[in-house]
């Protein structure tokens, strides 16, 4: 899957990879610390949300919890 923003893929993709890393790696022997890919992380959340301004995308309407409320079922707002 792509990013919100094309200047974000490649961002995403290291991520991805370093995740994909860590889980295989560490996490699934036991190891639970995700520090190794916290930088990624964090340098990828800034270009999503950097894209979701330009993108004029409210990040409080993103976060919203609408699973199992009655809005579930409603036509977001344009």
């Amino acid at each position: 899957m792509n990013s919100i923003s094309e200047s974000c893929i490649d961002l995403k993709r290291e991520y991805d990879a370093c995740f994909n890393t860590w889980f295989s790696e560490h996490f699934l022997k036991g190891n639970y610390d995700d520090s190794m890919c916290s930088t990624l992380l964090k340098t990828y959340q800034q270009c999503v949300k950097k894209a979701m301004k330009e993108q004029n995308i409210d990040v409080r309407e993103v976060q919203r919890d609408i699973l199992g409320t009655e809005n579930e079922q409603k036509t977001p707002d344009k």
